[in-house]
């Protein structure tokens, strides 16, 4: 039930709020400003830095019977304290009088700025902050004309202390509002920066190794009132105000963050406007007003000199440059020659409309395209998606999230944050995985499996949930009954799922298994539920969408037997070299490519494309939220956006594809997608009012996350809301390696080396490494400790690995970072020997 609607008068302005509303918000709701510094929406009130006194009256009443006293004018009469008060911390009265604009408040607001700026240094001219700083703004809106204290007396502390590698503090610019420290414990739940000392030698420090250890570190810098936190890749770059604003989407992974890109005309790139940084743009059903740091940081791909920037044909045993005649007029001899035994590979990286094109072509020539990924399941999102009002934002108490073969927070890290967050508002959260992950911290209850027994844990609760016999087949089967209770239970249920520990047939089995959860349960098809796929590229689910499915046979067979292929924004031999070996097989290959990958190393033609920042397009997220993308910086010359280097190929084979906007395209793909009925650029940039209010002059309120004023996306509506079910058979379980081997299992790293990260030299200290990490018993028996190296050998293949002991690893199992240059994408039985080096 919501609350009781709470009337009172703010400034001569009558305001009608929800009870228990702080005045702070009130006022913002009714376009009134209170200053704050210390208080922030999404954080809870702490009355700090005093910033926001008001007077506040309150109707006399009663004594005996409560009633309000009248005036002799028949209206209510106010007392105001003798004090003035924090609107931060105190939630509204009906009847109450706020008075903001007094000299009485005006004063204590200036004697506050004054207290501030005893402290902080006159750098104004310098700071990285000026021009969207709240702390100048608010000083010259309130602070005092001039100071009472001597500008000697100021107190000097270092200027340039790394809280890690990403965030830099100037500890003389820190005023203690205490948001950043706020923010790592409220929001994110990892505390490893905080105050130490007292008064006026309070300062923030790290307090983990390496430094500041969270992958959502950026988001302090946005929400500092003053520049005191800023990031190591725009400190000194560039000012506010040379800064042109771009609407876009992250690339990076399945979440779909919205982003604005700040681009400016840079000397030190021969004049070239490349992206200063990356901000989060506000859709609170999305990212809120947050982002990730591989969102934040990795985008210096798109300006990297080793981009592609002419075609290249092959000659002999090389490449070399051609004209963008010449290279068409290659690939297209080449796809006549193929007679029809064609084939398309997209990658999930690739925009909507690229990938559309890419279908169409391919089939026109009478061939088939597939996606470069194995993982499955796209097709039961779309029966069973997140359904059209689902938003991890309303889950909380009464709720259930299950998350099954995933470790989120280095996959997709704002959904670890967004269920992070529901846990706290009280939904249970179950997680099911084989080892420890960051997310059982915040977990209702956990389920231990083995290593590639995520399908039989799913299977186990759906025993569970039906209550047959079958139960006792499975391991720690109270835990299931108990997670099984939560879920049936449920008033909402979302389970998502990923690929760790599994191979292509696993993920369909999950696949199938996860949905039959929210079918078993009641809750298939409820618009607030769904099932969600942990896609490993942003824009996987709109390849299944399109049409796009991993190959029956695999990516081996398709590639091997065909006459001609042409691969978009994939890499199968980078990925793995067996794919490279089926590529060699392959009779003729177009590539369309950022970058020289190991794929466009063996191609007959290599087209350069387009950024995803200089382009327009349209992403769908894993929640299956179409969104779209807007140009930021002119396209590097020579390159062109990939749909229509698919046209321009079309056209030279006698094919019409549509060559005249991204729009148009979206509209023709509109017309034949079902799931994009509808749709068009117009409707994609819809946008509503949110709260909190962000995005506008005053800075100091909601810090510089960007309003959203582009677009909000639209929810494609789960099949299952109009009843469609499936149907679930047994799979039998992975068994362990037996005869001395162990199990080499892929894990995902946020910060990892592939291709459109790399560039990001900033990332280098935590990017992953080669790494084989074993269980404490394995490391004995093996003679290995930390730092040792071991050989792992599996199909034929071997790698060198730097040994990282742990005791969240299974006995039997190597976990081995994934897109570090080590060939395992799937999970593989091996053998490991240490490495003795001969003397």
């Amino acid at each position: 039930m919501s609350a009781q609607p709470v009337t009172l008068t703010i400034d001569d302005v009558g305001v009608t709020v929800p009870a228990g509303t702080l005045i702070v918000e009130a006022a913002k709701r009714a376009g009134i400003h209170i200053p704050v510094f210390c208080y922030h929406p999404k954080l809870e009130p702490v009355g700090m830095c005093r910033m926001c006194l008001v007077e506040i009256g309150r109707p006399r009443r009663d004594r005996a019977t409560g009633a309000p006293v009248l005036g002799a004018d028949g209206r209510p009469v106010v007392d105001f304290g003798p004090k003035l008060e924090t609107a931060c911390t105190t939630p509204v009265g009906e009847g109450w009088v706020v008075r903001g604009l007094t000299e009485n408040a005006r004063a204590g607001r200036r004697e506050v700025l004054e207290f501030l700026l005893t402290s902080h240094p006159l750098d104004c001219p310098v700071c990285d902050k000026g021009g969207e700083c709240p702390l100048q703004n608010l000083t010259i809106a309130h602070g005092p004309g001039k100071s009472r204290f001597a500008y000697d007396e100021k107190m000097h502390l270092a200027k340039r202390v790394p809280l890690g590698d990403l965030i830099v503090l100037d500890r003389e610019r820190c005023i203690q509002c205490g948001r950043c420290v706020r923010f790592q414990e409220e929001i994110v739940g990892e505390p490893v920066i905080g105050f130490t000392e007292r008064g006026r030698k309070m300062e923030i420090v790290t307090f983990s190794e390496p430094g500041f250890d969270s992958v959502f570190s950026g988001n302090t810098t946005d929400i500092c009132p003053v520049g005191a936190l800023t990031t190591a890749d725009f400190r000194f770059e560039a000012r506010p105000w040379e800064l042109r604003a771009a609407a876009s989407i992250c690339s990076h992974c399945p979440v779909g963050c919205n982003l604005t890109l700040n681009v400016r005309r840079q000397p030190n790139a021969r004049g070239q406007i490349q992206v200063q940084r990356v901000m989060p743009r506000q859709n609170e059903a999305v990212n809120e007003i947050w982002i990730c740091d591989k969102g934040r940081f990795g985008h210096h791909f798109a300006s990297s000199p080793e981009r592609l920037a002419a075609p290249l044909v092959r000659r002999g045993e090389g490449l070399v440059e051609v004209s963008w005649e010449e290279a068409l007029a290659a690939a297209g001899d080449g796809l006549r020659r193929a007679q029809g035994r064609i084939v398309g590979l997209g990658g999930g990286r690739a925009a909507n409309e690229d990938l559309y094109q890419l279908r169409t072509l391919i089939e026109r020539l009478g061939g088939s395209a597939a996606l470069a990924e194995w993982m499955a399941g796209g097709d039961l999102i779309q029966q069973f998606g997140a359904g059209s009002q689902f938003d991890f934002g309303r889950l909380g108490a009464g709720d259930a999230i299950l998350v099954l073969a995933s470790d989120l927070q280095e996959e997709a890290p704002l959904w670890w944050l967004r269920i992070k967050q529901a846990a706290d508002r009280g939904a249970a959260v179950l997680v099911a995985g084989a080892r420890p992950t960051r997310l059982e911290g915040h977990a209702a209850q956990v389920l231990r499996h083995p290593p590639g027994h995520a399908v039989q844990t799913a299977l186990g609760l759906l025993h569970a949930l039906r209550g047959t016999r079958d139960l006792a087949r499975f391991r720690g089967d109270e835990g299931v009954r108990q997670a099984a209770k939560f879920i049936r239970e449920a008033r909402e249920l979302a389970v998502l799922f990923g690929r760790e520990g599994l191979d292509e047939a696993g993920t369909q089995a999950l696949a199938c298994a996860s949905a039959e959860l929210l079918v078993a349960s009641g809750h298939a098809g409820r618009p607030g539920s769904g099932l969600i796929a942990v896609w490993p590229k942003a824009n996987t689910q709109g390849a299944w969408e399109i049409g796009l499915r991993p190959p029956p046979g695999g990516l081996h067979s398709m590639l091997a037997g065909a006459g001609a292929a042409v691969i978009v924004a994939a890499d199968p031999a980078g990925d793995d070299p067996a794919l490279g070996e089926a590529v060699d097989r392959c009779g003729f290959v177009v590539v369309q490519e950022l970058f020289l990958t190991e794929t466009a190393r063996r191609a007959d033609v290599v087209f350069p494309a387009q950024a995803f920042t200089e382009r327009e397009g349209t992403y769908t997220s894993g929640e299956r939220r179409v969104q779209r993308a807007y140009p930021a910086v002119p396209p590097l010359a020579g390159t062109r956006p990939d749909w229509r280097i698919l046209a321009d190929l079309g056209a030279q084979v006698g094919l019409s594809l549509e060559n005249g906007s991204a729009s148009a395209l979206f509209e023709a793909m509109a017309a034949d997608v079902p799931s994009f009925a509808g749709l068009s650029y117009r409707a994609l940039a819809h946008v509503e009012s949110q709260w909190p209010i962000v995005g506008g002059d005053d800075l100091y309120y909601g810090g510089t996350a960007y309003r959203n004023e582009q677009g909000l996306g639209i929810k494609l509506p789960a099949l299952a809301e109009q009843g469609p079910t499936a149907a679930v058979h047994w799979i039998a379980p992975v068994e362990a390696p037996s005869g001395g081997k162990v199990l080499l299992v892929p894990v995902e790293r946020l910060l990892d080396s592939g291709t459109t990260l790399l560039p990001t030299r900033e990332l280098d200290p935590r990017r992953a490494r080669p790494q084989a990490m074993l269980s404490r018993s394995d490391a004995d028996a093996w003679g290995v400790a930390d730092g040792d190296e071991v050989e792992a050998a599996w199909k034929g293949r071997s790698a060198r690995l730097a040994v990282v002991v742990s005791d969240g690893v299974p006995a039997g199992c190597v976990l081995i970072p994934r897109s570090v240059g080590v060939p395992l994408d799937a999970p593989a039985a091996g053998r490991v020997a240490a490495v003795r080096e001969r003397a």
